[in-house]
């Protein structure tokens, strides 16, 4: 291990030969115990192999674009709960200069997802996309697409199909602060189906980890008696 990662391993957490980790090379995640530690660089020998659970379900979000500290938020969270992908854009009412300053921030929130992804235990982190315009994302294909309505719409949990299977895909269209338009709503409703999460307004980061929690847990395998 090099760089900033050992660097926290042998600095900050004071890391010593005979320790053991759990380390993830984004392919597997192993057993492993430090050989040796240094300034820079730190070497482990591999003792056994692990086999985290699969995830139940394949989600993307497709995320509106919000204040940068609260997407954060979010992208850490839904990486926690295994999201697999998160397609941030720019809707009608997503805050000026977001769009722009969003491609900028991209590989800040690759780091953000794989620090998140780290810590739940996740082989790999979500995938994090660039910012796309609202056309490209409500024309997104999924077997499964909802798009989160604050007005009239059934609650997710009855949306959700009876037949599940871990190679189902899902994808979540979440609106920005203060909604969508008129316009967006109508050409969501086209392709997507309309479903909500409470009887209260919730922000916008909230709605799309609560949507990722509901959605995880259905799709989890009940427990072998």
């Amino acid at each position: 291990m090099r760089g900033d990662d050992a660097h926290h391993l042998a600095r900050v957490l004071r890391a010593e030969p005979g320790q053991r980790y759990e380390i993830c090379d984004e392919q597997s995640v192993w057993l492993a115990e430090i050989v040796e530690t240094g300034p820079t660089r730190i070497i482990f020998r591999t003792l056994e192999r692990l086999n985290p659970e699969p995830l139940p379900v394949r989600i993307t979000i497709y995320a509106a674009l919000v204040k940068f500290d609260r997407f954060e938020w979010m992208i850490e969270k839904a990486a926690e709960l295994g999201v697999e992908r998160i397609v941030p854009f720019e809707a009608a009412r997503s805050e000026k200069g977001l769009f722009e300053a969003a491609t900028k921030r991209t590989e800040r929130w690759r780091r953000v997802a794989r620090e998140a992804g780290r810590q739940s235990r996740r082989v790999q982190p979500p995938e994090i996309l660039t910012a796309l315009k609202f056309p490209a994302a409500v024309a997104a294909e999924s077997p499964l697409r909802y798009f989160l309505e604050e007005e009239t719409a059934p609650p997710l949990v009855r949306v959700i199909p009876a037949a599940r299977a871990p190679s189902d895909a899902v994808a979540v269209l979440v609106g920005p602060e203060g909604g969508w338009t008129a316009t967006e709503r109508e050409s969501a409703a086209t392709r997507w189906s309309a479903v909500s999460l409470a009887p209260t307004i919730l922000r916008a980061e909230t709605a799309a980890i609560a949507a990722a929690a509901i959605l995880m847990n259905a799709w989890m395998p009940a427990p072998i008696q």
